[in-house]
């Protein structure tokens, strides 16, 4: 009988095509994997220790199976996450000097892996919880730029930041 010891990476967006691992052992005989009750986009098996599995699209959290000819395996969580989406930034415009901390709030924030500032990232940034995070603004040049977040759900829509040139003395 198959048996799941990780799932990598365990989550990914709803909208499905993120490449999973499954390791654990007598997966060389693999017949399906299955997503909740959805089966996989597709699946490889590399080896009775592997298989990779396109995640097809779904929602919420839903159990991975492995069945091969012994049976079906143990199930392990998989996290479909929805994109993030920004609805507010606190103060929206700063200097065009680096270390402007603003805040960004919304959805489905948590686990962001990037911020954002036009194409350069953010100096740092905190996710504070699902609904917000801190970051600092690198430098840039004065006016507008676009702020996006990205997470394992997506990329949020950006939200627009704008920078004010000092004011000369």
């Amino acid at each position: 009988m198959p048996a799941l010891t990780s799932a990598t990476p365990n989550s990914g967006p709803a909208a499905g095509g993120t490449t999973v691992t499954l390791t654990g052992t007598g997966l060389a005989a693999t017949t399906a994997v299955r997503f909740g009750a959805t089966p996989a986009t597709s699946f490889t098996v590399v080896s009775d220790t592997h298989v990779t599995a396109v995640a097809p699209a779904g929602t919420g959290t839903v159990q991975i199976t492995v069945t091969t000819p012994g049976g079906t395996s143990n199930d392990l969580s998989y996290t479909y996450s929805g994109a993030p989406n920004l609805s507010g930034i606190s103060p929206n415009q700063g200097s065009t000097s680096a270390g402007n901390t603003v805040t960004l709030t919304g959805t489905n924030l948590t686990g962001a892996t990037s911020v954002l500032f036009g194409a350069t990232p953010a100096t740092s940034f905190t996710v504070v919880s699902p609904t917000q995070i801190t970051a600092v603004a690198p430098a840039a040049t004065a006016g507008p730029v676009a702020i996006t977040v990205t997470s394992p759900g997506g990329t949020s829509a950006p939200t627009t930041y704008t920078r004010v040139a000092p004011p000369g003395i």
